[in-house]
């Protein structure tokens, strides 16, 4: 009988270890991944936004300037501007070590 008792013992045990080293961190989960999808898709809308209003700037607010034969001049620096700022979020990615 105490053997019994010793296994069902150790069974609560193995179960309530597993239910606060394992489900209790985890509970947390679906609540940081809702905030970080809902963030990732408000940023990428403000940058595609950002990206168009200095396209339609450089197109609007510069007069002749990119007329006639110079007409894909405003993609370009548009296309310039937005791959530096990529990668300067790049460089703020930094590995970390354990």
């Amino acid at each position: 009988m105490a053997a019994k008792q010793g296994i069902g013992d150790l069974i609560d045990l193995v179960k309530a270890y597993a239910k606060q080293e394992l489900v209790e961190p985890v509970r947390p989960l679906p609540r940081w991944l809702a905030f970080g999808i809902v963030g990732s898709l408000l940023l990428m809308i403000g940058g595609v936004s950002l990206t168009l209003a200095l396209l339609r700037a450089l197109q609007t607010e510069t007069g002749t300037r990119f007329t006639g034969n110079l007409s894909w001049a405003p993609y370009l620096i548009t296309l310039v501007a937005l791959l530096v700022t990529i990668g300067l979020l790049g460089l703020r990615i930094k590995k970390r070590s354990l």
